[in-house]
């Protein structure tokens, strides 16, 4: 929990509060306003009052700290190895991030200690020397906010030569793929891996305004059968999203997505099998018949 984003506010504004008291002259407000700067809106009713009321033996009656140095949340050996175990995904290399206070560290698992079984298996070469280079090429171009100059490899299997403006990089759980991010032309999205030849364009016109996303509605009818409640939830975790439990034991689940991601929404909820059922919109119920179809005349079951 400590090392959680989440979980951890409590800790990491409890310690904010004690390097506060043991300034002189702080008070109660200043203390209140470490609540309110750094933790949940409702931690004001929870937080303090813990400390001041000796439940949390942290602050004496007269809001000085029991503790007489500044608090520090060294991380735990369990964290190190979780973070040695995740600086050695090779998704992580490609970001040319060192971690040198790793060195020694036991990885807590290895990518042998599990298997994915609902991922496609031609995922994009991570560790290849040409895919790392145009990987940390792109991701200076958006930083930069510079156009490039690619040669990829269409669908047909012919090289196609392409001038984009990337805007960022997206990574799909389900292909295992990153894909370019682009605004302006008739390319929003390039997959990287099909990219040949990558290099900052000679030419700089200033790029195109970018387009504001649309966002989707999407209703689901989830039959909690296999845990499909709990996977679809942790699935579709970076959508907003609101579950209700209906009468016959069954969920609604309302997501909203953006529209240029519809492809990828589509083949996830195709993922859940029968247990999930599309509701609306009626024009999403079409296109998940039409991938069946295309299935099944492909002699796919």
């Amino acid at each position: 929990m400590l090392f959680s984003e989440l979980y951890s506010v409590y800790y990491n504004t409890v310690a904010k509060i004690i390097t506060s008291a043991l300034s002189p002259g702080a008070t109660e407000k200043d203390l209140q306003r470490c609540v309110a700067e750094s933790a949940f809106s409702e931690s004001v009713l929870t937080i303090l009052p813990s400390l001041k009321s000796g439940k949390w033996p942290l602050l004496r009656e007269d809001l000085s700290p029991c503790l007489t140095h500044v608090p520090t949340m060294p991380p735990t050996t369990l964290q190190l190895r979780w973070l040695k175990a995740i600086s050695e995904d090779p998704r992580v290399k490609l970001f040319d991030v060192s971690f040198p206070s790793l060195d020694g560290v036991e990885p807590l698992f290895t990518r042998e200690d599990y298997r994915i079984y609902d991922q496609y298996s031609d995922g994009d070469p991570f560790e290849d020397s040409s895919y790392i280079a145009h990987f940390r090429l792109i991701l200076s171009a958006i930083r930069d906010g510079l156009p490039v100059q690619l040669t990829v490899t269409n669908r047909r299997g012919r090289q196609v030569r392409l001038r984009i403006f990337p805007t960022g990089l997206e990574y799909s759980l389900k292909d295992d793929k990153f894909r370019i991010l682009s605004s302006g032309g008739h390319f929003r999205y390039v997959n990287l891996g099909r990219v040949l030849s990558c290099e900052i364009s000679s030419s700089s016109p200033p790029p195109p305004e970018p387009q504001e996303e649309r966002l989707a509605d999407l209703t689901l009818l989830i039959t909690d059968e296999r845990n499909t409640l709990e996977r679809a939830m942790i699935h579709f975790s970076h959508f907003e999203r609101q579950a209700e439990r209906r009468e016959d034991g069954r969920y609604l689940l309302r997501l909203k997505y953006y529209e240029s991601d519809e492809t990828e929404v589509v083949i996830r909820v195709l993922s859940f099998g029968p247990t999930v059922r599309v509701l609306d919109p009626p024009h999403f119920v079409d296109l998940i018949r039409d991938r069946l179809i295309a299935q099944r005349n492909c002699g796919l079951k």
